[in-house]
């Protein structure tokens, strides 16, 4: 028959080019199987990398945030400073304003007030001299600020007055003041020189 002329050579030969077929359609499988594989291994590495750029806009998303509330606290700051040294700029020099004013209240103070009268013309020039020295000097302070601390019969206020002295006073609430020896002045708001006083102490 027709197989048993077959020779053997011709027998290899087809042996061995089946099996080169079966090699190429198991290389072209395996090759796909890689095709396959590399891009599933390629979207993971651009996952990750994408990752990494998210937290990176991230970061510096949070930086850039901070970097802008720090600069508007730096600006706030600032401008209130400024608004501070226009008001409290002349702090220093109103203190030392404040003892001519003392100056001037104790002045008018020690005129008799008797002896102002028509009678003694310099006298009584002189003393009204000194009110009216006395009054537009406090005039010129509440204009910038200052105001005047005389707080008979207030409560007493450690940031506003200074006690000197406790004394009994009959009809009077403990802890009131009974009694300034000194006038003491708010500069804004802000106490530039306690009032200096005698309180009333407990019975």
């Amino acid at each position: 028959s027709f197989c048993l002329r077959t020779s053997p050579r011709l027998l290899c030969a087809a042996t061995q080019q089946k099996n080169t077929g079966q090699n190429l359609e198991e290389d072209q499988s395996q090759s796909q199987n890689e095709q396959k594989v590399e891009p599933s291994t390629a979207e993971k590495l651009l996952a990750e990398e994408k990752a990494k750029l998210e937290e990176q806009l991230r970061e510096v998303t949070d930086k850039y945030k901070r970097a802008l509330a720090d600069v508007e606290n730096v600006r706030q700051r600032s401008q209130k400073l400024v608004e501070e040294a226009k008001l409290y700029g002349i702090q220093s020099f109103c203190k030392d304003l404040l003892e001519v004013a003392d100056i001037l209240e104790k002045a008018t103070e020690s005129v008799p007030k008797e002896e102002i009268k028509d009678e003694n013309p310099h006298l009584k020039s002189l003393y009204e001299g000194l009110v009216m020295t006395e009054t537009q000097i406090q005039k010129v302070f509440k204009k910038h600020g200052l105001l005047r601390l005389n707080p008979v019969g207030a409560k007493f206020d450690p940031y506003e007055h200074e006690a000197l002295f406790h004394t009994a006073a009959e009809g009077q609430e403990p802890g009131t003041i009974a009694l300034v020896s000194k006038i003491g002045y708010k500069l804004h708001g802000r106490t530039l020189r306690p009032a200096l006083v005698g309180v009333v102490k407990e019975a």
